[in-house]
């Protein structure tokens, strides 16, 4: 029996299991951001206040996303580029797009942007192997032929979705490629939930959502590159790992920076919220602390301007 991608169906109304993946994945990330944030002093309800705004900003950058890389079919059918369909959606995209809307809803609650990103990197991640599981239900998102154990069927009519090989209608069982991307994120949201918790010396604010930016890209550039065969391409290579490959360098060389900088507004403080105002404070304290240096050198109180 092949999986259906209706979850259940109530009249004319159809719920797909991948957007209830999306959502439950969503739900646990904000869970597990508001556990983060409030170790650190911070009021739980934010992180699901959050929810809302980033999961409406995410579906629509991973749409945009996947329109793009798909538009000699989408310029062909309008109707198609946006509806309730749950299919198409572009991981980096979702991953802009939630950004995005982080970063408007804390310049909106004055809240660090940095710090915030951290307390949403690792759940990001346990979304993404939650929603990869959507694919299973579409029958999307397989790799090459195998004859492996582990090969999931695919029916006749999705090994010929534009972009196969046409030689792939001639096999059955295929490579799982959303299963492996599926792992390998869970395996990655370990490592960031453990840093979260337990990384305390030497960290800055933005450090955990930096190596998400690291550990991402070199899943997808090794996905890309050997089980997505109906991968977007420029010059011949996936676009996916184009990306990758900036994303990789662009979030290395800035973790690199900002750690030979070593400012103390980065530095990251465990217990403790950010505020605009605690930053204000700490400025307003240093600033008058460098000017009555003068005066502590100089008991007398003597001005050589006066």
């Amino acid at each position: 029996m092949q999986p259906d991608p209706v979850l259940i169906r109530i009249g004319p109304i159809a719920i797909y299991w991948y957007g209830v993946l999306i959502v439950s994945g969503a739900v646990l990330a904000a869970y597990i951001a508001s556990r983060l944030s409030s170790r650190n002093g911070h009021d739980p309800e934010i992180s699901w206040n959050l929810l809302l705004v980033v999961l409406f900003t995410g579906v629509i950058g991973a749409r945009i996303y996947h329109i793009i890389s798909s538009w000699d079919y989408y310029r062909m059918n309008p109707g198609e580029m946006f509806g309730l369909q749950m299919s198409g959606f572009g991981i980096y995209g979702a991953v802009l797009g939630g950004l995005v809307g982080l970063w408007g809803f804390a310049k909106y609650y004055k809240l660090r942007f940095l710090e915030w990103s951290d307390y949403v990197a690792p759940g990001l991640l346990l979304a993404q192997a939650i929603g990869r599981w959507g694919n299973f239900f579409n029958k999307e998102l397989f790799g090459p032929p195998t004859d492996l154990p582990w090969g999931i069927y695919i029916p006749p009519e999705n090994r010929v979705a534009p972009g196969l090989p046409a030689e792939y209608a001639n096999f059955e069982y295929f490579h799982p490629t959303f299963f492996y991307e599926s792992s390998l994120n869970f395996i990655g949201f370990l490592v960031l939930l453990y840093l979260a918790r337990n990384w305390r010396r030497n960290r800055l604010y933005g450090d955990i959502f930096f190596v998400y930016g690291l550990i991402y890209p070199v899943i997808r550039f090794f996905i890309e590159g050997y089980f997505r065969p109906d991968a977007w391409k420029i010059a011949g290579v996936p676009t996916a790992q184009w990306v990758s490959i900036i994303l990789f360098v662009f979030f290395g060389s800035l973790m690199f920076v900002r750690h030979k900088l070593q400012r103390p507004s980065m530095v990251y403080t465990p217990g403790a919220p950010w505020s605009p105002t605690a930053e204000g404070d700490a400025s307003e304290a240093s600033t008058v602390e460098s000017e009555a240096q003068p005066m502590a050198d100089d008991p007398e109180g003597a001005n050589p301007g006066s």
